[in-house]
């Protein structure tokens, strides 16, 4: 009966009408991450008046840890909430986090005059947690709400994923527009503008998915999808006692990785709490004693990827730090008499992906019909090896250029065509991986883990953007290599993704292996 009602649905619309509600909510909730983040580093640098290294390390620390607490809202989903109450209340934390960032710019030039402590910079922070924690719920539930929407071996949910993703990218194409024409104005005063049309897109998410969840979100027996877990009934002695000694095994081994990371590796607090989550979030999944053999080598190819998927992201996220600083100057963005926002050019990788989506769901779909369609693991190689090109394109661009010389945008708009295509290859298939290798009690679990990785990613970006070539500053170095011009410092992520890319090709076909069937 199942797979009747399927393939009825599959004839009459292609996907279940859910992934379209799943796709509007997505997309306004990152229309307001994207708005915020096109103006972000620009507010701290030109309001908040910090430095490029200062403001890198904040922009890394940010987009690291928005990637860091959907664990915990994995958790709370997979053992208590469910999907759909997480995302809820992930919302209403989001909202009251821009709006808080709102305050934040309308109140930057006050300070208490009790002890000089900046109003602003506190509304700022405080934000800056209630945007960290609510994306924690909000955002590995909406993608595993995805991926319930289809039954076990459906072909379609690569294609889902990429539809999915296009409405991701909808919202972020549109809301770097949005924010940077009201807050990317030239005078600081407006940034709040930027931040307050964030707050509206949060709340017009939240709000449409409230409203049509209940009649579409469903399976295609009509089955609400993202509840809260059925409690078995257990009895009394049939239950087993909770293992302190694994919990406090779990936690001692996370505070001593931390201690290790920070104390002997260099990493400051945030990096070193990060890789010790991480490492100890793994270890706990892949020792679960219900697993089986086979369950737990697909776990470890997620794991594997995950561990490239750190170099993509770290390369790719210097979008809105350290290429937005290229971008606002040195890339001459006259139109004519008009001068483009530094802003606005966070949107051309969502337009690209906007563009190139579908014409990636089609093909896919279309090779797969022929049974040529590369697995998951191939695919993510190509996304490195493009990503790796786009910084080479660009690293040529600027190569023996003098530093006081603006550069074409084609340059930039070049880089971000490339990367589009890269991400496309790389992304939405991860994100469909997790969900088909995920045993389904540790789905969500394992997306919060796969976020994790991304949250190393985005911190390791913060941290690699601090190192963007200042005439007025000493020569940074990275690794003995010294960056004393704009051709080295891209350069750093063509042999980062290059290597990356090269290597996780050649990992493959271990790792289909592994993968038992599912590609």
């Amino acid at each position: 009966m199942s797979n009747t009602i399927d393939s009825v649905e599959t004839k009459k619309s292609g996907h279940p009408k859910g992934l379209y509600v799943l796709f509007i909510t997505e997309m306004w909730e990152r229309f307001s991450y994207y708005g915020m983040r096109a103006i972000f580093i620009l507010f701290m640098t030109k309001a908040l008046l910090m430095d490029k290294a200062f403001a890198s390390t904040i922009y890394g620390n940010y987009t690291g840890l928005v990637y860091l607490t959907p664990l915990i809202g994995g958790y709370v989903a997979d053992r208590y909430w469910g999907n759909r109450k997480s995302i809820f209340w992930g919302g209403i934390m989001m909202a009251l986090g821009q709006f808080m960032l709102f305050g934040s710019a309308m109140l930057y030039q006050q300070y208490s005059a009790a002890d000089g402590i900046s109003i602003s910079h506190l509304l700022f922070y405080g934000g800056l947690g209630f945007l960290i924690f609510g994306n924690g719920f909000f955002k590995p539930n909406i993608s595993t709400m995805v991926g319930q929407l289809y039954p076990e071996g459906d072909n379609r949910l690569d294609s889902a994923m990429t539809i999915f993703y296009m409405g991701i990218n909808l919202g972020a194409f549109i809301a770097p527009l949005v924010t940077g024409f009201f807050g990317d104005t030239g005078d600081p005063a407006d940034f709040k503008w930027g931040f307050f049309a964030a707050a509206i897109g949060m709340i017009v998410s939240t709000i449409t998915f409230e409203l049509l969840k209940n009649k579409y979100v469903v399976t295609a027996e009509g089955e609400a999808v993202g509840m809260p877990p059925v409690k078995e009934e257990v009895k009394p002695e049939d239950k087993k006692p909770t293992d302190v000694k694994s919990v406090v095994g779990y936690i001692a081994l996370a505070l001593g990785l931390g201690f290790v990371f920070y104390q002997f590796a260099g990493l400051d607090e945030i990096a070193a709490t990060m890789l010790s989550i991480t490492i100890t979030a793994m270890l706990s999944i892949i020792r679960d004693e219900t697993l089986t053999k086979i369950e737990k080598q697909r776990i470890g190819v997620i794991y594997i990827c995950a561990l490239f998927v750190i170099f993509f992201w770290s390369a790719f996220e210097q979008a809105g730090a350290s290429l937005t600083f290229f971008a606002d100057e040195q890339t001459n963005r006259n139109i004519g008499s008009w001068e483009m926002p530094a802003s606005f050019f966070q949107s051309f990788n969502a337009l690209f992906i906007v563009a190139l989506a579908p014409i990636m769901a089609w093909l896919w779909t279309k090779l797969g019909s022929h049974k040529m369609e590369p697995a998951s693991p191939y695919k993510q190689s190509i996304g490195l090896f493009f990503l790796a090109l786009g910084y080479l394109v660009i690293a040529f661009g600027v190569k023996d250029v003098d530093p006081d010389v603006k550069v074409s945008m084609m340059w930039l708009v070049s880089l971000y065509f490339i990367h589009t295509i890269g991400e496309l290859a790389l992304s939405p298939i991860g994100l469909s991986m997790v969900v088909k290798l995920s045993p389904v009690k540790f789905t969500s679990l394992l997306m919060g883990v796969w976020f994790l990785a991304m949250a190393n990613a985005n911190k390791f970006a913060g941290v690699l953007s601090g190192f963007y070539p200042d005439p007025a500053k000493p020569t940074p170095s990275l690794l003995g290599f010294q960056i004393e011009t704009l051709y080295d410092f891209f350069m750093i992520f063509v042999f980062m993704a290059g290597g990356a890319s090269i290597i996780l090709f050649f990992l493959s076909k271990l790792l289909l292996k592994m993968m038992h069937g599912i590609r």
